[in-house]
């Protein structure tokens, strides 16, 4: 009798673990699976760009010299700040939505549209760059916002929203620097 109360009781506790291992946020979240795997593929590659984006701007950072170093030095730290906090939230947001994000280099190289800058010194063209990166990274979170606003996934869509409110105030004072 005892025996048969521990294999029950072994029995229930492994169906109890099978449950749960199974388990996934996107079963209580109402997002359609096929939709929310589509959102995922562009966020996996929207990470890759924001990797690359943050990389360049720490080279940047570093880098920059001339009569405006100590601005341009301030506020590509800033932008970098700013980019690391984002890439966490895409990656936390990727795993909301039941997919695991990537984090090798080698992967973001296959899919980033944002691409390597190499040693950059001089301010103005720094700047040209960030401006062109920001273009690709608004084009693929309008993109997101697109596919998440069908899917009926409000987080993703504010998420990205956010980011393009910001983005497009520093597309806004980058440019106005160039004039």
């Amino acid at each position: 009798m005892i025996t048969i109360e521990k294999t029950v009781s072994l029995h229930s506790l492994i169906s109890n673990i099978n449950y749960k291992l199974s388990m996934k946020t996107t079963d209580y979240l109402s997002l359609d699976t096929n939709a929310t795997k589509k959102i995922c593929d562009e966020l996996q590659s929207l990470l890759a760009d924001f990797q690359v984006y943050y990389t360049n701007l720490r080279g940047f950072h570093w880098n920059v010299v001339g009569q405006q170093f100590y601005r341009l030095h301030n506020e590509f730290e800033e932008l970098y700040d700013e980019a690391s906090d984002q890439i966490d939230e895409i990656a936390e947001r990727i795993l909301m939505l039941g997919e695991t994000p990537k984090h090798n280099f080698s992967d973001y190289l296959k899919a980033n549209k944002v691409k390597e800058s190499g040693v950059v010194t001089d301010g103005k063209e720094a700047v040209k760059h960030v401006l062109d990166y920001l273009k690709v990274l608004i084009a693929k979170e309008r993109e997101i916002v697109e596919l998440a606003g069908d899917a009926g996934d409000e987080v993703t869509v504010g998420l990205m929203v956010g980011y393009l409110e910001g983005q497009e105030k520093t597309v806004w004072m980058l440019t106005a620097y160039l004039s």
